[in-house]
């Protein structure tokens, strides 16, 4: 008897007949003799609708109550979802986070797991009962308080559910049929992966693939847990992302993986700094202290006659706001003339481990961008990525030349997409 964990996004559970779908095919994994753990994320848009509601109420809506409104709508899927499967004549039991055993930080709205006692879970399967867990949500011992894990938080309770269980595989559930080689709304000719390492995935999530997040990728690869990525709608075979065995060859893998676009970045770009040691660490010291991620890092030759450079960095949107403002405050003892801030970029990566033995690759990137006619602003890579920054309002069309170029298009003809998010 194999134990899987399935996730299903707000797409798969989006309705009552969505969920009654959902729950017919839980109880057909569990008659095929598996023991059967489901995460289960909110109803469609039921998280940014209740954010919505929050900051109508209040401009900045505390942390702590933020975080008991927004599992309101995971505990609700839940519930309804175990009545769903109890109905079909299969026992199941609903489980919070907290009673399920996630233990996190204590950080709201983006706690992080540091332990999972799944006592509650594991009695249940054994009891021969699925087990619905609500995604997305936690529990800190130190303030006995309830807390969220963020965006994607769902996929990552599942992996942590999923390692801690010893399941043989922890499915995710979404709206298309697997891993694509770019998002099929955005290039409808794009093609599904069947395996791709988790290192490929890390590095596609991380550039903002969104069919997984990168915390659920990251756990699954540190932890060895096999996921598969497949849709809810049909009973097709999805995208096994897997940690290649030690020593495996890269030989016959592709070239490219995929290409992903990220829209949900921004460019800072610090003008005038005095070229002296020390005043990049400042600045980064301060943009650290505001709490903004950075991504792509970008210094400009210094300018003989007067001795001063520009630096641009990208940041998520989000964190623009803050950082502006603590580079403002630090203005007089960094020494920078003015700051310039540009919300209309769009990042482009191409990720693949076949980059490691094969030459040419930055070659064909730049090409087919150039013979487009896509100007390119930044450019940063790693071992098995480069990406670049263009402008927002042409990056569906520099993807799809990139696509292009690396013969990633299907010839199967179009991806299908059921849901319409991706989650």
């Amino acid at each position: 008897m194999s134990l899987i964990v399935q996730k299903y996004g707000g797409s798969s559970v989006a309705d009552a007949e969505s969920i009654k779908r959902v729950a017919k095919r839980i109880v057909e994994t569990r008659k095929a003799g598996n023991e059967v753990v489901v995460v289960v994320s909110a109803m469609g848009d039921t998280t940014d609708e209740l954010m919505d509601l929050a900051n109508k109420v209040v401009p900045q809506p505390s942390g702590r109550e933020l975080d008991m409104l927004l599992t309101a709508g995971e505990r609700i899927a839940m519930a309804l979802l175990a009545m769903a499967i109890k109905s079909l004549g299969v026992d199941a039991r609903s489980y919070t986070g907290s009673q399920a055993g996630m233990i996190t930080d204590a950080q709201h709205g983006s706690a992080r797991i540091v332990d999972v006692t799944p006592g509650r879970v594991r009695a249940a399967i054994d009891a021969g009962a699925v087990a619905i867990v609500a995604g997305f949500q936690g529990f800190n011992r130190g303030t006995g308080d309830i807390t969220t894990l963020g965006r994607g938080g769902s996929d990552t309770t599942a992996v942590a559910l999923a390692a801690a269980l010893g399941a043989s595989v922890c499915e995710i559930y979404t709206d298309v049929d697997g891993v694509f080689t770019t998002d099929p709304r955005m290039v409808p000719s794009a093609r599904k992966i069947d395996r791709i390492t988790s290192e490929e995935m890390l590095e596609l999530a991380a550039a903002g693939a969104k069919v997984l997040y990168i915390r659920a990728v990251e756990y699954a690869r540190r932890h060895g847990v096999t996921l598969h990525v497949r849709s809810s709608f049909n009973n097709n075979e999805g995208t096994l992302v897997v940690n290649p065995v030690d020593g495996e060859s890269n030989v016959e893998e592709p070239l490219i993986a995929g290409v992903a676009a990220d829209l949900s970045q921004a460019k800072i770009t610090v003008v005038g700094v005095p070229d002296i040691p020390g005043k990049a660490a400042q600045i980064f010291t301060t943009v650290a202290g505001s709490g903004a991620n950075i991504d792509m890092i970008v210094q400009n030759g210094s300018l003989a006659l007067t001795g001063r450079t520009d630096i641009s960095f990208t940041l998520p949107k989000t964190d623009g706001p803050a950082t502006l403002a603590a580079l403002e405050s630090a203005k007089d003892d960094i020494g920078f003339e003015t700051l310039q801030f540009d919300d209309q970029i769009g990042k482009l990566s191409l990720v693949g481990a076949g980059m490691r033995t094969n030459a040419g690759v930055s070659a064909k990137l730049f090409t087919a961008l150039f013979e487009a006619g896509i100007n390119i602003e930044m450019i940063s890579t790693s071992e098995i990525r480069i990406s670049v920054v263009t402008r927002a309002d042409i990056i569906k069309q520099a993807v799809t030349v990139v696509h292009t170029a690396f013969d990633l298009d299907s010839n199967d003809g179009e991806a299908q997409v059921y849901g319409g998010t991706g989650r």
